[in-house]
């Protein structure tokens, strides 16, 4: 039994006079309203009762067993805080489009405050005039089209890149791809961020500093939850290890960071060939909080939305990559009728594709569309707080709840698709189900692999360009294979995205010399 399942056991166990304190919810003036939405028993102020017997790491799997049981919007309590579930595709509409507002708030979180770290960056701050300043910054600055646009050769640069390293893996047999992947994005986000195109050793130090803090906060810092002003002394060998992974962080982004502070300072000079003219830390440098005396970001905070922006681009592409081109590798005629449209479009003598070929494969955009209806990278959005009392179906959600939403089981529910555990990008073309999906779930939800609503992904847009460029290049260069002992095992495992299990192994067969 885990560390943090024993305290909590030793509390509950403890205090049982806390039994005491239950009681039914009634609003002034004798009247009832709504209840909340049902879920196990649980003790107020200690949480649910499932967290002696199960690990916040088993969230899912403990999920799925709840909604068999109580239907499709249940309540878990961590320690006193109530987290409620949606699993139904039109509730999570109602909440999140109709009532989008007062959803639009996200919860504070203890291991960010036991950081001592503050909440200004996109995806943690409150809705509010700093949200709002950083996000339309990234979407107009660095995310809008001709931002993009100046991005092209960082594209071209990191799909040889890939190539290479993959035509590399291949001569040896079976190549493990995901961590060429997760490579060759990190390259693509650290341009994109810094403005440099750093050599292979630079990259690797900034990926592993990311990924091991990632890893770690994901899988260890979730214990704060319960109690924090108690965990964080039983528990400081974890904090005084999430400090020494940020200080690592800084390390190696802010020297990137004053070197771009210094090429504005020299009116845009390039100090060399591998020098972008446009990078996000160029917008971040900008910024002034007028909420804060139209302050600038320090370098604490300029690290922590470096950070933001490199995760939220990397892991999620690399694993939404991962898991497409598993099922190209199980589905050889899905392969091929891909393949035959990015020949068609690009014909045999042009060097690569390009962003405007993209625009006019269809099959290419369902074989993604599919990938992350079935697969999508996180299973979860990022939780949301309710502003406000709000109804949704038959249920109150009190002002404060954490609200959060089940991305894969929207995507996979048989009742809205025909056999959505089938790998079936026809489905997305003219007359099948998925024609016309809105995948921002303003019209409604089918699917929703970057959220839906106010807090919807910001990089919706450039996720889509990254992950159909670089499939269509992958398919055009290379014939991917199964192995024999190496199937294609579509087990999940979380980590800070939902990975395969097993990771996928393919023989890559080169198509053009």
């Amino acid at each position: 039994m885990e560390t943090w399942q024993i305290f909590l056991g030793v509390i509950l166990f403890a205090l049982p006079l806390t039994l005491l304190l239950f009681r039914s919810r009634k609003t002034g003036g004798g009247g009832t309203r709504r209840p909340i939405p049902p879920g196990p028993p649980s003790f107020p102020v200690l949480g649910s009762m499932v967290w002696l017997t199960n690990s916040p790491a088993d969230g899912e799997s403990l999920l799925r067993r709840l909604f068999a049981r109580y239907g499709s919007i249940v309540s878990l309590r961590v320690g006193s805080q109530l987290s409620i579930f949606v699993a139904d595709r039109r509730l999570a509409h109602a909440a999140l489009v109709e009532r989008g507002a007062a959803l639009a708030d996200r919860p504070t979180l203890a291991s960010v405050r036991i950081m001592g770290e503050n909440d200004n960056t996109i995806t943690r701050a409150s809705y509010g005039p700093v949200w709002r300043l950083l996000r339309r910054n990234l979407v107009s600055e660095t995310l809008h089209p001709s931002r993009v646009r100046l991005f092209a050769p960082a594209r071209s640069w990191v799909r040889r890149v890939l190539l290479d390293k993959l035509r590399d893996e291949s001569s040896s047999g079976g190549a493990a791809v995901v961590e060429t992947f997760q490579y060759a994005m990190f390259c693509l986000l650290v341009l994109m961020c810094f403005g440099e195109r750093l050599d292979e050793p630079a990259v690797r130090a900034i990926a592993a500093a990311q990924r091991d803090q990632l890893l770690y906060i994901t899988g260890k810092m979730a214990v704060f939850a319960f109690f924090p002003s108690l965990t964080k002394h039983l528990f400081r060998d974890r904090l005084r290890t999430a400090h020494a992974m940020r200080r690592r962080q800084k390390e190696l982004l802010v020297p990137l960071i004053n070197a771009r502070r210094e090429y504005k300072s020299s009116g845009g000079e390039p100090r060399k060939e591998t020098t972008f003219e446009h990078s996000y830390v160029d917008t971040l440098l900008d910024i002034k909080l007028p909420e804060e005396g139209d302050r600038p970001l320090t370098d604490n905070e300029l690290v922590i939305l470096c950070s933001e922006f490199l995760n939220a681009g990397t892991d999620t592409t690399s694993t939404g990559l991962q898991w497409i081109m598993a099922e190209l590798v199980k589905n050889p005629a899905i392969q091929e009728k891909l393949y035959e449209e990015i020949k068609a479009t690009t014909g045999d003598d042009q060097e690569e594709v390009s962003g405007d070929d993209i625009h006019k494969m269809p099959y290419l955009k369902a074989v993604v569309l599919e990938g992350l209806r079935k697969h999508p990278p996180g299973h979860f959005v990022l939780p949301h707080k309710a502003a406000e009392d709000m109804e949704i179906g038959d249920y109150l959600i009190p002002k404060g709840a954490t609200v959060n939403f089940m991305v894969a089981e929207m995507g996979r529910d048989e009742r809205e698709w025909e056999k959505p555990l089938e790998f079936s990008p026809d489905r997305f073309l003219p007359g099948g189900a998925g024609e016309g999906v809105d995948v921002t779930g303003n019209r409604e939800i089918k699917m929703m692999p970057f959220g839906v609503g106010r807090r919807i992904c910001a990089g919706l847009g450039i996720a889509m360009l990254h992950l159909e460029y670089f499939v269509a290049s992958m398919v055009r260069e290379f014939e991917w294979q199964e192995v024999a002992g190496e199937e294609v095992d579509f087990a999940e495992k979380n980590e800070f995205t939902v990975v395969m299990k097993k990771p996928l192994r393919p023989r890559l067969v080169p198509r053009r010399s």
